[in-house]
């Protein structure tokens, strides 16, 4: 039960990432510099998410 969790915070830490670019491209496009900041610090999150499901699959769930 508690890999599945972790692959399933691993693929919401990949929604996060697309979402995030996709918004970095919108704002790039509008030229909005809140947007891009905003961006900026969802992708750095959604890197942080997922560097910890990563880290927690390779120790197999153990803390």
């Amino acid at each position: 039960m508690k890999r599945a969790r972790t692959v399933l915070s691993l693929v919401g830490a990949a929604g996060a990432a697309t979402s995030a670019f996709s918004t970095l491209k919108s704002a790039r496009g509008k030229n909005d510099k809140l947007a891009l900041a905003n961006a900026a610090a969802s992708i750095l999150v959604a890197i942080t998410g997922a560097a910890l499901a990563a880290r927690d699959l390779r120790k197999g769930g153990k803390a």
